[in-house]
């Protein structure tokens, strides 16, 4: 059999991140999946004929653009283009705009407070000194505070230095912010329920805690920080779908000689002497390296992967401990035309925005009670696209695609594992919702794929449907990811490795998990670091 220098277990757009760096470094690299297609949560599939679907991920901002421009993705084929602000949907018929003109934004605030309008320039200020702060530590490996060798002590330093410059009193504000809801942070800014809460839906996104959970406020700006050419806070469309992000990245791959292999599960690491030797297949098939990498969350990679004797048992008491609580559900939907939404009336540049229909925090706090009943969510928190309006060639001329994605539904219901009924009802409450603003909306729908938490975990591997790998909470973040004492991208067996968003900084279409990795590969085999660092915009 074959021998690599490093094996990559799934082709999620981190194992393929990492991969291709490897691989860019001059080690012979092979990725193994399981699916037949590339791609994990990052793909773009026809599942109604002529329609193409971002069927589970579904907008690109968070891509680091030191590793598009690094692994040159330009020339592998993916454009990301940006859209067109947000529109909040109002129960009395009006609605909230926001858009990407600062100026225009803070008059359309002016409409509903001009005390927030006012606010809006502090709270721009104050989200962009976090993000500032935040944002070089993206590309690089967290310290250990437990280690005293030369390199975490040099890492150590480096973060305090950043902290101690923001100066005394962001620092307070600092600490503060990384423990707050996100209704308690917006309220120190704004009055307005409208601008709160269509303020507010970052803080939820992928998420099981509401807007008034402690930690949201991080998730808040862990969306915050995307950008799209240069614009801070901006989201994107991938021309062609989410696979297009993926499909760049194995070109970058195959470009520095880099194999992939579908149809290649691997259901077993294997160990000798306390070192990885190789993988072994569902089919029986075995491949050998001296490196693996695992690009599945904590859970599926130490459960599923490993003997239990090649691991101690408080690494197992850990992964056990790790948190997932998926929350999210996504419909996808192929529509004969274009939807009428007459609250924004006609030719309203809003129409190319992310849509949502709920208007007070208090409701999407309600949602979040549903789920914490074991329920999908009544009054549902949607973040709904038509990417076709930016992108047509992801459905026939004249038809479009509807994008979906929706806040709360539990992994397991209160009532037992989903069934075929309990999802078509899902995705009836979702449809309904959507419908109630737009008259024309359910007549024009040709074909609805609902996609439940379940139906996320069986095809993407996303334990309970956990679009990060792993809940972002404090508990679960920088050097406690995914635990503490195995933040730095290595495992407790030599030649192990993972790189998926279980590990820093965490999930998103980023790509920074993979090539934090990777970097940590190369430093122990002594081969010169060519991962780029985030740049500084301070």
């Amino acid at each position: 059999m074959e021998k690599y220098d490093a094996i990559v277990i799934g082709a999620g757009h981190n194992g393929l991140t990492n991969a291709a760096y490897l691989a860019k470094s001059g080690l012979k690299v092979l990725v193994l999946e399981k699916n037949d297609y590339i791609g994990g949560a990052a793909v773009s599939r026809e599942l109604h004929d002529g329609w193409t679907y971002s069927n589970c991920s579904y907008v690109c901002s968070l891509l680091r653009p030191e590793i598009y421009r690094d692994l040159n993705l330009q020339k592998h084929g993916l454009q990301v283009i940006a859209y067109g602000g947000s529109v909040t949907f109002m129960e009395d018929g009006n609605i909230f705009g926001g858009y990407s003109d600062h100026d225009v934004q803070r008059r359309e605030i002016g409409r509903f407070s001009k005390k927030d309008a006012d606010a809006y320039v502090r709270f721009g200020r104050d989200v962009s000194k976090q993000c500032r702060f935040i944002k070089p530590l993206l590309l690089r490996t967290p310290p250990d505070p437990t280690s005293f060798r030369p390199k975490d002590l040099d890492e150590l330093l480096y973060l305090f230095k950043r902290l101690y410059g923001l100066g005394e009193q962001t620092i307070y504000e600092t600490i503060r912010f990384y423990t707050m809801s996100a209704a308690e942070y917006l309220a120190e800014y704004f009055e307005s329920d409208i601008v709160k809460a269509a303020m507010s839906g970052s803080g939820i996104i992928g998420t099981a805690l509401g807007p008034y959970s402690p930690g949201t406020a991080y998730v808040l700006l862990h969306h915050y920080m995307g950008e799209v050419d240069g614009s801070i806070g901006s989201w994107g469309f991938a021309r062609g779908g989410m696979g297009s992000v993926s499909k760049a990245l194995a070109g970058a791959l195959q470009e520095y000689d880099g194999k992939i292999i579908t149809d290649a599960e691997v259901t077993q690491i294997q160990v000798k002497n306390g070192k990885t030797t190789g993988v072994v297949l569902a089919n029986g098939d075995e491949y050998h390296a001296k490196n693996v990498v695992s690009n599945l969350d904590a859970r599926r990679t130490y459960q599923d992967l490993f003997d239990p004797q090649d691991l101690s048992e408080k690494l197992l008491k850990q992964v056990d401990n790790f948190k997932f609580n998926g929350s999210s559900g996504k419909l996808n939907i192929a529509l004969d035309g274009l939807p009428e939404f007459p609250a924004m009336g006609k030719d309203n540049p809003l129409i190319y925005a992310d849509m949502h229909f709920i208007d007070s925090l208090e409701r999407i706090e309600r949602a979040y009670d549903d789920w914490k009943n074991g329920r999908w969510s009544q009054d549902p928190y949607v973040d709904m696209l038509i990417p076709t309006m930016t992108d047509p060639t992801m459905a026939p001329p004249g038809k479009h695609y509807m994008s979906v994605f929706v806040q709360y539904a539990p992994p397991k219901l209160a009532t037992g594992e989903w069934t075929d009924k309990d999802r078509e009802g899902f995705g009836k409450t979702v449809i309904d919702q959507i419908g109630e603003y737009s008259p024309n909306f359910k007549d024009l729908i040709v074909h609805a794929e609902i996609r439940t938490p379940q139906d996320i975990e069986n095809e993407v591997g996303l334990t309970e449907g956990n679009i990060f790998q792993g809940e972002l909470t404090m508990d679960q973040m920088f050097f406690n990811r995914p635990f503490p004492g195995y933040a730095q991208f290595r495992g407790p067996v030599k030649g192990f490795y993972m790189c998926g968003s279980s590990t820093h900084p965490g999930g998103g279409v980023m790509a920074a998990p993979g090539a934090n990795a990777a970097r940590e590969i190369l430093y122990d085999l002594k081969r010169k670091n060519i991962v780029p660092e985030a740049e500084n915009d301070d």
